[in-house]
């Protein structure tokens, strides 16, 4: 566990502001697994719309002995033309797989799935696809758009075709704390969209 200071990117959301902190339910290696599966959730079903991925991963921070704290980020590149309605899924996609594996492992209660809820993923979501021009709302639909009710439909479907694969990432996530987009593109099989460019 690491002991130092935690990856900055890992504790604050798109706007910098502290992200909310959740008293965990689950035992250390249980949550690990949890957050991992919730990363890979916004990694896989990000590759599958045809971003480009450059890493995902989960940090571990014991701020003191006995006490610890989990956090992750999943960085992808997001240019002009990309599916906006697939950027604001793979946001939804985070929850939905840290909820399933919650039940796919027999770890599901109401109040634990309720910890898995990611309101900074849906307002980062909402903020970025105003900045494109898109109208994504929460508790209705928009004119011209979507409710976050609908982008989460459409996650929910995704992390289902997909669930073998987000599997496979949130446990190599796991061991590995950090993954590269082309890692995970070769253990998924899904293409890592390249650059225009080359850079990150």
């Amino acid at each position: 566990m690491n002991t130092t200071a935690p990856n900055p990117e890992t504790l604050v959301d798109h706007k910098g502001n502290p992200l909310p902190t959740t008293k965990a339910l689950l035992g250390y290696e249980e949550t690990r697994l949890g957050n991992s599966f919730h990363e890979a959730g916004h990694a896989v079903l990000a590759m599958s719309y045809g971003f480009h991925v450059v890493s995902s991963e989960i940090d571990v921070f014991e701020p003191e002995p006995g006490r610890w704290d989990l956090g992750g980020v999943t960085q992808l590149a997001l240019k002009n033309g990309d599916p906006l309605w697939g950027f604001a899924a793979q946001a939804a996609a985070g929850a939905l797989a840290e909820v399933r594996y919650l039940m796919a492992y027999g770890l599901w209660t109401p109040e634990r799935a309720a910890v898995c809820a990611a309101v900074h993923d849906r307002e980062h979501a909402i903020d970025v696809l105003t900045e494109y021009g898109a109208r994504l709302a929460c508790g209705h639909v928009p004119a011209g758009g979507k409710s976050w009710a609908q982008v989460r439909g459409m996650a929910m479907r995704k992390v289902g075709h997909l669930w073998r694969e987000i599997r496979t990432v949130a446990h190599a996530i796991n061991e590995n704390t950090k993954l590269t987009g082309e890692q995970i593109a070769a253990m998924t099989g899904l293409t890592n969209t390249p650059l225009l460019g080359g850079a990150a």
